[in-house]
């Protein structure tokens, strides 16, 4: 065996010395002896992608909200406020609360917003506009969530107001202040609160049940039937209504009433009206809110069960009549407590409208009328004032706020005659012959006609053809007749000529002048609902049936027939305009509306237009209206014979569609200086001469008389 090799010494201690070394520079190692891996590049920490703003988000919200666009704000809340709120629901938050609050616009305005990762906080700030209480407003916040790759809205009722909740809604107790009365030019009140009696049951104390339904329905008028049928329907401890009767008849049969067992009697206001039909198309009626106007109603502070004024000057003097609606907006709990006040208002009493005309005179010339369908206008030509307004079938205004009258309301809602409808203002008729003034008027100032021109009247006119023959309402004719006693006379010849002249110079000149003249153009009454009428012309007919406006039509137009429709109260402001110098003025029939703190709004005469007539044209249509009353061939001669004053006026016949045509006169007095304008319609009544005219007359006598008891 070879013996080992043995290594220098200073081979040895070179060597040491060199691990040494290495041994000083590495780490160093615990056992067990690992050895170390090298170390790899370490990959870049990733950066999250920002989430975009949610200012657009709460922006738009908001927006949407001003404008009422509920389903745009529904459509920005978070997967989760939708899964637990309906749209139904959700809008009903919002629509409740500005109904409530009588809001009639909200405005948002967006304040600061906060981001913290995927949560956002808006704050912002809410003005409501009340019709009750002023401006409202409310610094609110709006959290939102990022979910689902979008911001929405995390929706609470406190997003509506700050101080609603779970639980809590949003309430006006209102308080309803005491109707206005209405007074006629002498203060005599003729629509005011009043106090009624409503007679009823309790069935559970009847005790001889069928003799005391008896015993009511005689003294009510409210059927045996209908009685039982509420009785059947009600609880045994409901207190059935049976109908309003008034105090007097209330104390009248006290000892009767005190003594049937389960009778009992409950006090209410009510609107009274004292002189049952008079006047009553004037002053009108009062009912329960439309259903379709019910918001309206509502965001005004009404609760929606009150009645309201829906016709006459009940209707258009609401608003004063009804006063200033008071009350607290309060938020409430689920069991109606109040939590807190928002904003309060002191009720404030309605206002009083005084009418311009005398019930007494009105009554009179209701009387003069009598039960023949129609109306008559009787007004102040210098200043437009109403002095009387008469419609036939009238109707008792207090129907509608006192009893349980079935039957009469039906036989109002479906009278054939509609009692409802105020013939003078709302009626439409065909003008006929009293357009003739306008026809003649256009005539005169723009073709070239004179006063003398003449024509031929054989009681035929074929100007538009042989097949087209017209016939004059004098069958024999007038022979010639100059242009001027045309009007006097009525020769229909006359204006058929000059109605084909004046559609050929110009179609649409005799539309523009009937509209001058006040037709087919609303009179803007003050206080009451009308109808504008109907003055055809080519863009009117197209729109209608399609068709342009042909001679034919031009020349029934030029008599006041074919299309043409006019309300009497029109054709009174016409007839007064030609008396008073050629001033259309606006009628009405309010003089005056006094407020409860005594300040006055008096509504003074204003001229709505100018007809466009020289003075010297004014003054031939004055003469031959003049004649038509006191001429030796004048269409109303023998209506006026004997009179003791001077009219001036003129006779229509109007085509009505059935075998008796509709009879107008309409004029005024004295001729010279007129203090009275008339206008008389009678329905499917004959001839305007005949019929008419002797109305006018009375109407005009009892004028007179009327006025020398004012002095």
């Amino acid at each position: 065996m070879a013996a080992p090799r043995r290594i220098p010494r200073r081979v040895f201690i070179k060597s040491m010395g060199i691990a040494l070394l290495i041994s000083g520079c590495a780490p160093r190692l615990t056992p067990p002896f690992a050895v170390e891996e090298p170390t790899s590049t370490p990959l870049p920490t990733p950066t999250p992608t920002p989430l975009p703003s949610a200012d657009a988000v709460a922006q738009t919200y908001l927006t949407a909200w001003s404008l009422g666009n509920y389903e745009t704000m529904y459509s920005l809340l978070t997967p989760a406020s939708q899964a637990r709120l309906t749209f139904a629901q959700f809008q009903t938050h919002y629509t409740s609360a500005t109904t409530e609050a009588t809001a009639t616009q909200v405005a948002n305005q967006l304040g600061s917003l906060l981001h913290q990762d995927d949560k956002a906080s808006a704050t912002f700030r809410s003005v409501w506009q009340t019709n009750l209480f002023g401006p409202l407003t409310a610094d609110n916040t709006m959290q939102l969530t990022f979910s689902e790759g979008r911001w929405g809205v995390e929706w609470q009722p406190t997003l509506v107001l700050p101080q609603l909740g779970e639980g809590v809604s949003l309430a006006f107790l209102g308080e309803q202040p005491t109707r206005g009365n209405i007074y006629d030019k002498n203060v005599h009140a003729v629509a005011t609160q009043g106090q009624m009696v409503t007679v009823g049951v309790i069935p559970q104390y009847l005790e001889e049940a069928q003799e005391t339904v008896e015993y009511l329905s005689s003294l009510t008028k409210v059927p045996v039937e209908w009685i039982q049928a509420q009785i059947n329907a009600a609880r045994p401890d409901w207190f059935v209504p049976v109908a309003d009767i008034t105090f007097e008849t209330s104390l009248e049969n006290d000892n009767l009433l005190n003594n049937l067992a389960g009778v009992d009697r409950r006090t209410h206001e009510v609107r009274t009206y004292s002189d049952g039909e008079t006047g009553a198309h004037i002053i009108g009626y009062m009912g329960k809110i439309p259903a379709e106007r019910k918001q309206e109603y509502l965001v005004q502070g009404y609760r929606g069960d009150e009645l309201v004024g829906l016709a006459g000057v009940e209707n258009w003097a609401e608003k004063e009549l009804a006063g200033q609606r008071g009350g607290r907006l309060v938020t409430l709990t689920s069991a109606r407590q109040v939590l807190s006040e928002i904003a309060t208002l002191t009720a404030r009493a309605g206002s009083s409208v005084y009418l311009t005309l005398d019930t007494l005179f009105q009554a009179t010339v209701e009387r003069l009328l009598g039960e023949r369908l129609g109306a008559v206008v009787v007004l102040d030509p210098n200043s437009g004032a109403i002095y009387a307004i008469a419609s036939y079938p009238r109707f008792k205004p207090a129907i509608f706020t006192t009893g349980f009258d079935v039957d009469a309301w039906a036989k109002l809602y479906t009278n054939e005659k509609r009692p409802l409808l105020n013939r003078a203002t709302q009626g439409l008729y065909p003008p006929a012959s009293v357009f003739k003034i306008v026809t003649l008027s256009a005539a005169l100032e723009t073709l070239d006609v004179k006063p003398e021109t003449t024509f031929v009247c054989s009681g035929r006119w074929a100007g538009l053809g042989k097949e087209f023959e017209k016939k004059c309402w004098l069958q024999n004719g007038h022979g010639q007749i100059n242009l001027i006693d045309g009007l006097t006379q009525s020769c229909d010849v006359v204006f058929y000529e000059l109605g084909l002249a004046l559609h050929r110079h110009d179609p649409q000149l005799l539309p523009n002048w009937g509209r001058a003249f006040g037709l087919g153009v609303a009179t803007d009454i003050l206080g009451l609902t009308e109808s504008a009428g109907v003055m055809p012309d080519d863009a009117w007919k197209q729109t209608t049936y399609n068709q342009p406006v042909f001679d034919g039509d031009a020349v029934n137009t030029a008599i006041g027939q074919g299309y043409s429709l006019a309300t009497p109260l029109q054709i009174a402001r016409l007839i007064a305009a030609m008396g008073n110098g050629g001033r259309l003025l606006r009628p009405r029939v309010v003089e005056k509306i006094v407020n409860v703190d005594g300040t006055v709004q008096v509504f003074e005469p204003e001229v709505a237009g100018t007809l466009p007539l020289s003075s010297e044209s004014t003054a031939l249509l004055r003469q031959s209206l003049e004649a038509v009353v006191s001429g030796a061939r004048g269409t109303a001669r023998a209506a006026f014979n004997g009179i003791t004053y001077t009219v001036a006026g003129k006779t229509g016949t109007a085509e009505s569609g059935q075998k008796q045509p509709h009879a107008w006169f309409a004029g005024y007095a004295p001729a010279d200086e007129p203090r009275v304008a008339i206008a008389v319609l009678l329905e499917h009544a004959g001839e305007g001469s005949k019929e008419a005219a002797p109305l006018f007359r009375q109407v005009a006598e009892a004028f007179f008389e009327w006025e020398a008891r004012q002095i």
